[in-house]
């Protein structure tokens, strides 16, 4: 990995984070700093600047003159959009305002349950549950619960110790389940483990 940066406050930052070496300080979008970077050796670029122009005239450059194989642009202001595309060699086009809209979107319907981990480009979660008082799930073994085909609980955390956890293990009020499951299932899982209505937190 090679980043190309030349905000002060930004530097201060990364150089905190990031090994010296693969830091390179000046304007990305001029050739010698490429060049310097090693862009004729890359095999993918990410063009991240807080401004669309530029990263479009990245993704150019990247594919013109050094035949980059796969390349991703950074879209700042949603109304510039409709330039992220092959007329610009974008092959992959990250809209802020779409990732921020589908992160609240997914916040909001499944309430409590929080998402630590996508998988398989994002066909599968990894998510964390409290077990609230008064919740469906509680007090009831896991082979009896009506889980959803694609939902594994893969652990459980009681009182801050892990539970090794078999089908005749009866979940409890507080405990923190960790389970695999696609988008289906971690809703049906969020209305097993919600409080009863008149008492969400």
């Amino acid at each position: 990995m090679r980043l190309i940066e030349d905000r002060r406050e930004a530097l201060a930052r990364i150089h905190r984070e990031l090994p010296t070496e693969v830091i390179y300080v000046g304007n990305a979008t001029e050739l010698h700093v490429l060049k310097q970077a090693g862009i004729r050796q890359a095999q993918e670029l990410v063009a991240c600047t807080p401004q669309d122009a530029d990263n479009l005239v990245l993704c150019f450059l990247a594919h013109t003159l050094y035949a980059v194989p796969r390349i991703i642009g950074r879209i700042n202001n949603p109304r510039n959009a409709w330039l992220f595309d092959q007329k610009f060699h974008v092959d992959v086009a990250l809209n802020e305002a779409t990732i921020l809209a589908h992160l609240i979107t997914e916040e909001m319907s499944l309430g409590d349950m929080t998402t630590l981990l996508k998988l398989r480009r994002r066909q599968y979660f990894l998510v964390e549950v409290r077990i609230p008082g008064g919740a469906e799930a509680a007090n009831v073994a896991i082979k009896d619960l009506a889980l959803p085909d694609q939902c594994v609980i893969s652990a459980i955390i009681r009182q801050g110790k892990m539970v090794l956890q078999r089908g005749a293990t009866t979940l409890q009020v507080g405990d923190e389940v960790l389970a695999v499951t696609d988008r289906q299932g971690a809703e049906q899982l969020a209305a097993l483990f919600e409080p009863p209505l008149g008492k969400k937190r």
